[in-house]
């Protein structure tokens, strides 16, 4: 058994030293365990803002080194959503989400697929151009952020891969958290995988959100849920379990291959 944490957290807008110390306050007195993964939301350093100049990583890519620290420190592998800039010419960020693991060095660098167009994000952040994967003790595990989780082709796609475990972090508004919930459930069931679903909580200048982070199981039942409060919640994945509820029950081996997106 291993594992999991996420960290709602009511992210300090546009500030990312106070959205560290509100972190390290609550993992400080969370039961995490040696190895466990723990997941912070999407922006959790800032908030969402398309203020990419203001919120991007700076040379000294504070809210990355705050991480890689932090997961040594405690001994855990530590995921969160960051901001880069794209370089050279674009004036475009990168909507990122990093993993770093329990000796601090980074596993994984992902760029969310799908900016957010109903909230003008495309037009200050670029689109990833591939899913991502990393291995986290025994488990595959992919990285996705907010407005993925609508388009489950690409879930399907990380199945495909041998993928066993989802990690979303979003900023997603109060406004459609039934479609949050709802869909995070979805991803879980269909593609048989265990979801850790985490969001944020509280408000910033444009929206309100409903936090709802949750760990879920391959069968769709929620192991652990944040409500809308300030917490971390834990919950044990099986690798074990999960490979036997495939091989007993194996709806990934009827997928329709030619009807995958190209």
């Amino acid at each position: 058994m291993l594992q999991v944490a996420c960290c709602q957290v009511d992210t300090v807008w546009q500030d990312k030293a106070a959205s560290h110390a509100r972190v390290t306050d609550l993992l400080e007195q969370a039961p995490l365990e040696k190895g466990a993964l723990v997941v912070l939301p999407e922006y959790f350093a800032t908030s969402f803002s398309l203020d990419v100049p203001k919120i991007a990583e700076g040379a000294q890519r504070e809210s990355e080194t705050f991480l890689a620290q932090t997961a040594r420190r405690l001994g855990v592998y530590l995921a969160g959503g960051v901001v880069n800039t794209c370089g050279g010419d674009s004036p475009k960020g990168r909507n990122e989400l990093v993993v770093f693991d329990l000796a601090g060095e980074l596993v994984t660098r992902y760029c969310k697929l799908h900016p957010f167009s109903f909230g003008g994000e495309p037009e200050h952040y670029e689109s990833g151009n591939c899913i991502a994967t990393f291995t986290w003790q025994t488990m595959t595990a992919a990285p996705f952020i907010c407005y993925d989780l609508r388009f489950p082709e690409v879930f399907r796609h990380a199945a495909r891969r041998g993928v066993e475990l989802f990690v979303v972090i979003a900023n997603w508004p109060m406004a459609r958290r039934e479609h949050w919930m709802a869909l995070a459930r979805a991803r879980a069931i269909e593609n048989q995988a265990y979801v850790v679903a985490v969001n944020r909580c509280g408000a910033d200048p444009n929206y309100t959100y409903g936090g709802d982070s949750r760990i879920i199981d391959p069968r769709g039942e929620v192991q652990a849920d944040a409500g809308n409060r300030e917490c971390v919640i834990t919950a044990q994945v099986d690798p074990e379990s999960l490979g036997e509820y495939r091989k007993q029950f194996p709806a990934l081996d009827d997928i329709r291959s030619e009807f995958l997106p190209e």
